[in-house]
């Protein structure tokens, strides 16, 4: 029972910690922003309101006064950071004013920006005619690039989503504490049943 207790009081203590860190970065810090998704807002034709939204760089587009970026929205975490998941909520096209190098803003990246909902437009998908949110953006934050795991690498504890690079391979992007090579592994927990009682000595 010891044992029992000890592991559930180091899951609350973790769980306690990664919500203590979960920070916004200043640029994308705020409150009032809608939960319409690109989905939304495409089918809704909404137009000027705030949003925070995020997900992986598809390509990014320079135009005459601005650069434009279409990316695949996911969900955020607490800290605005896009999740990994395999659902998307739909593409947009945020343009922030100014000149942004694609060279600094790859394919695949993490980006979460802040803006006005700006109507839509629409842009070829391979051959299908798609029509994205559009976001007069104010921020686009570029987060630091993912660590990566060699090949074959395994955590038998919760798994692999990805290692923050700030905490280093043991944080997962599961909303769970996970372990990893910075850590340390995780402590081992053997419960064994209780010894048989001794016989009855005969009278």
């Amino acid at each position: 029972m010891r044992h029992v207790l000890k592991t559930s009081a180091f899951a609350v203590g973790a769980s306690a910690l990664l919500a203590g860190c979960a920070t916004v970065p200043a640029p994308l810090a705020g409150n009032d922003f809608a939960t319409t998704t690109p989905q939304q807002a495409v089918a809704q034709n909404a137009s000027g309101q705030r949003v925070r939204w995020g997900g992986e760089i598809i390509k990014v587009e320079p135009r005459a006064d601005r650069t434009c970026f279409e990316v695949l929205s996911r969900e955020l975490w607490d800290d605005a950071r896009p999740k990994r998941a395999d659902r998307s909520q739909g593409r947009f096209v945020a343009c922030k004013q100014g000149f942004l190098d694609p060279a600094e803003y790859p394919m695949g990246r993490d980006v979460t920006v802040v803006g006005a909902i700006d109507g839509s437009e629409r842009h070829k998908v391979g051959d299908y005619d798609y029509t994205f949110a559009k976001v007069d953006a104010s921020e686009v934050y570029l987060w630091p690039k993912r660590a990566e795991y060699p090949p074959g690498y395994y955590d038998p504890f919760w798994g692999p989503c990805y290692g923050d690079p700030f905490w280093g391979p043991g944080w997962g992007n599961c909303g769970r504490w996970g372990w990893g090579g910075y850590w340390g592994a995780p402590p081992v927990v053997i419960v064994r049943p209780n010894p048989p009682p001794p016989p009855k000595s005969g009278k």
